[in-house]
């Protein structure tokens, strides 16, 4: 058996919305939306998100996201605005990374290895 990465399903109050906010302030491009099941997806790379409607109010979520860019991911992610919670830096465990909050709480690390 051969497996890939998970990909995340993330839910949200409105697919679009979240959508539209991971293109322009994490730099993803919308890959799909399907609006009579509330679904959609965002994707950059090999990185994929899916996003579902749901009215309910989630517990933040936790993604770790290697970058052999780190430096000019972080430089992007400035520019276009994302919401930076930790500065880039070299960590004592050896990582060089940083930290966005999204508009809905989720936390993600961008890193690699310092």
């Amino acid at each position: 058996m051969k497996l890939s990465q998970p990909t995340p399903e993330l839910p949200v109050p409105d697919v679009k919305e979240a959508q539209e906010y991971y293109r322009d302030r994490l730099g993803f491009e919308i890959a799909w939306h399907n609006e009579e099941g509330r679904i959609g997806a965002v994707s950059h790379g090999d990185c994929t998100i899916f996003f579902r409607e749901s009215p309910e109010e989630a517990r933040p979520a936790v993604f770790w996201i290697f970058s052999e860019e780190v430096d000019e991911a972080h430089a992007t992610l400035t520019r276009l605005g994302a919401n930076i919670v930790e500065a880039l830096t070299d960590t004592p465990w050896g990582l060089r990374q940083f930290t966005v909050r999204d508009a809905y709480g989720n936390i993600f690390y961008f890193f690699h290895d310092a």
